[in-house]
């Protein structure tokens, strides 16, 4: 096996290279799909999905909604989309939740606004 430093570089972009709403839109999609995940909506039955973890998807929807609002003048057409994807893991919460939050105080509200 070659060493890592033999391989070829022309599938890895500097940085510099990638513009910064790439970057944001990538983290987000990324945050999106955990918080889906842990609420365990790619299973048939979210609610006895062994993936689901509200707390920890109460974290990543708050870290969406705190990206997305800080990010949203510079996301341009892709704000759209990741605001109504972010809406729908919120609703997804808001559904899974036994004892759901009160209008405002569920995950990312703070920085949305109440979700309902």
């Amino acid at each position: 096996m070659a060493p890592v430093t033999d391989l070829p570089s022309n599938n890895v972009r500097d940085l510099s290279d990638v513009p910064s709403v790439e970057v944001i839109s990538k983290a987000a999609i990324m945050l999106l799909s955990a918080a889906a995940d842990r609420l365990g909506l790619a299973d048939e039955d979210p609610d006895n999905s062994p993936r689901r973890d509200l707390d920890e998807a109460r974290r990543l929807i708050t870290a969406l909604a705190g990206l997305i609002t800080a990010s949203v003048e510079y996301l341009g057409p892709h704000a759209g989309p990741l605001r109504e994807g972010l809406q729908s893991v919120q609703r997804a919460f808001r559904e899974a939740s036994a004892y759901p939050d009160e209008p405002g105080q569920g995950p990312g509200e703070k920085y949305t606004g109440p979700v309902y």
